[in-house]
């Protein structure tokens, strides 16, 4: 199939709208349901990072997207008993590719609410039964084992879009778009992410592990497919916050870091013990929860509020109580799509549990972020390699 025709583009008023191949079929085949012009960019976006992060690891991967930025992306590592509690696990037995989806929905599960999913593998029913319960639009992957068809096929009063990618597709060198009927064309973005792009470390601290460099990988790799400005945190194989399409870096830096503090946040004793009402849905429970770890508190906790939500009243989580237990997340890897250009990315980042970095460098202010480094004694790579993605 050459081209497939689609409801409308990015808005229901922007019509006729469709995908095509100049040259040869289309690499995606849709299974069921019908694909949005969004759904795709999210879709193809995706499959490229899952792709990448398969390739450099070896594991299954997963992501969760969102108009066209990951929520989430992982890799499939096994989940510790509170990693399967909060992310709604409990009742499924988890295969290494359900792993990397459970990671990468949990990781930000307000930004993931109706994502487009992408797994680098052959869909299992084990990481369909997990896609079964959440909120989605779709989902792309390279086969689907004949049960798990089935169960999202099912999704959506049979609606759900299932895509399914050739996997040995390699797009042209060239590719193109267009801006106010004016023709872009540039180099595909075939850069590859490996080990070499770590061994320019900058700092007095040289130590980067195993895990380090597969951490700070996994974050480049989200960062090529993220909308720029873009900053990553990555722990245990996973992303744990991500700031994307900022115009201002230290802008990206915070957003990231506040993700990333309330994905540890939710595994705080305060958080885990909650009683939720039995009927609460998690759409509500998760944003119940990201109130309740927030200064705003008292939207969830107040009287006549309260009682919509939890069985009994629970005390307020403090700003000083919070704080404590951010202090205890460490080994976190940041990367950056670009240079930091002031230390001021640094300390944000250390207050989150940054222990090392990978950014391209290049700044006139490299000597003020690499002081902030060592002043922590974060070890930090410079790439040399950009990553701005539109």
């Amino acid at each position: 199939m050459k081209e497939l025709e689609l409801k409308y583009g990015c808005n229901p008023n922007q019509k006729p709208a469709r995908v095509f191949m100049e040259e040869g079929d289309l690499p995606v085949t849709v299974l069921n349901g019908k694909p949005g012009f969004i759904n795709l960019l999210d879709a193809l976006n995706g499959w490229q990072l899952v792709k990448e992060l398969k390739e450099a690891t070896g594991l299954p991967a997963a992501t969760s997207f969102k108009h066209v930025s990951p929520a989430g992306a992982a890799i499939g590592r096994p989940l510790s008993d509170t990693l399967k509690k909060i992310y709604y696990t409990d009742d499924v037995e988890l295969t290494p590719l359900a792993c990397a989806y459970a990671r990468a929905r949990g990781a930000d599960r307000m930004s993931s609410f109706g994502d487009f999913i992408a797994l680098s593998d052959k869909c299992d029913k084990s990481t369909a039964l997990l896609i079964k319960k959440e909120v989605s639009d779709g989902i792309i992957a390279p086969d689907y084992d004949v049960d798990a068809l089935e169960i999202l096929k099912a999704k959506k009063k049979g609606g759900y879009c299932v895509l399914k990618i050739d996997p040995s597709y390699i797009p042209a060198q060239l590719e193109k778009k267009q801006v106010f009927g004016v023709t872009f064309e540039q180099g595909h973005n075939f850069i590859k992410l490996d080990d070499e792009c770590l061994k320019n470390i900058v700092t007095e601290n040289k130590t980067l592990t195993k895990e380090d460099r597969d951490n700070l990988l996994i974050s480049l790799i989200i960062l090529k497919y993220t909308q720029s400005n873009s900053v990553c945190y990555v722990k245990d194989g996973q992303a744990i916050g991500i700031g994307a399409g900022q115009q201002s870096r230290i802008h990206c830096t915070r957003l990231a870091g506040d993700k990333a503090d309330k994905w540890w946040l939710r595994q705080s004793p305060q958080v885990l013990n909650l009683q939720f009402k039995d009927d609460i849905k998690r759409a509500d429970r998760d944003n119940t929860i990201d109130v309740f770890t927030s200064d705003d508190y008292d939207d969830v906790l107040a009287e006549g509020e309260w009682q919509k939500w939890f069985k009994s009243k629970p005390a307020p989580f403090t700003r000083e109580e919070r704080k404590a237990w951010i202090a205890k997340n460490t080994d976190v890897a940041v990367g950056s799509d670009a240079f930091f250009p002031f230390g001021d990315n640094i300390e944000r980042a250390h207050r989150s549990g940054a222990k090392v970095i990978a950014e391209p460098g290049g700044s006139i202010r490299d000597d003020n972020v690499i002081e902030t480094c060592n002043k922590y004694g974060i070890t930090m790579a410079f790439t040399g390699v950009r990553l701005f993605h539109h």
